[in-house]
């Protein structure tokens, strides 16, 4: 009885000594490697860009993996908001990633960049690209670079509103923000006037509304005060006046 107790005492200690050294084994052995690198999200450029900057890591134990290493290398890259991996033994690491979501086109000087809803800047593109996106036109003195968000003054402001506008009835071609007053150019040829940038969502509902029975020859539409709409064709009347 006495012996079978020590048995026992002996293997309930081995075994956990016994499963460490069968992990530190098969993770620095070719046991686990990693040899394919699955991406879902976004498009098939950006999945072939994440399985690009996440080619480094094969050949390395997936026991072994930093994970802060591969969202650092995911994050980094400007389309993307964000990723999680998992681990596929016993060679595979799954990506799942968030993409950013363009919806602007900012013009400065002889540069072209892709703006998303958060006002990030992903990337430089040809000037006549993405025609449908309306265009943000900004001084050749700001600052861009890939990846970098653009100041609230600089086209960040007018970014995140232009999220917030997506599924509206009438698209934009121009949208700026100027001495804190946000205006939104529709196709249709009418000046949409949102004033301060608070209280988007409201304005563009009563917006939404007011399009319906907008006066013929109508050039603009202002719901700087959501609760009091005008419309009219005189470019200098108010919502004051």
């Amino acid at each position: 009885m006495v012996a079978a107790r020590r048995r026992a005492l002996a293997i309930v200690i081995a075994l956990p000594i016994l499963v460490t050294g069968a992990y530190f084994a098969a993770r620095d052995t070719s046991t686990f490697a990693l040899h394919t690198i699955q991406v879902s999200g976004g498009t098939p450029a950006l999945q072939a860009r994440v399985r690009a900057v996440l080619a480094p890591l094969a050949g390395r134990s997936l026991m072994a993996l930093n994970g802060r290493a591969v969202d650092r290398k995911v994050d980094a890259l400007p389309d993307v908001v964000s990723a999680r991996y998992d681990r596929a033994f016993p060679h595979t690491l799954r990506v799942t990633i968030v993409p950013e979501q363009p919806v602007a086109v900012l013009r400065k000087g002889k540069e072209t960049w892709l703006v998303s809803a958060r006002g990030r800047a992903i990337r430089q593109i040809p000037r006549t690209a993405r025609r449908a996106l309306p265009r943000i036109w900004e001084p050749s003195a700001v600052q861009v670079s890939a990846g970098a968000f653009l100041a609230p003054d600089e086209g960040g402001t007018v970014a995140r509103v232009l999220s917030l506008a997506q599924g509206f009835p009438a698209r934009f071609t121009t949208a700026s923000l100027a001495h804190g007053e946000l205006t939104l150019q529709l196709r249709l040829g009418v000046e949409l006037r949102l004033g301060e940038p608070v209280d988007v969502r409201l304005k563009l509902a009563v917006a939404r509304r007011a399009l319906r029975v907008l006066p013929a020859g109508s050039t603009y539409l202002d719901v700087a005060v959501p609760q009091r709409p005008v419309a009219g064709s005189n470019p200098q009347l108010s919502t004051t006046a």
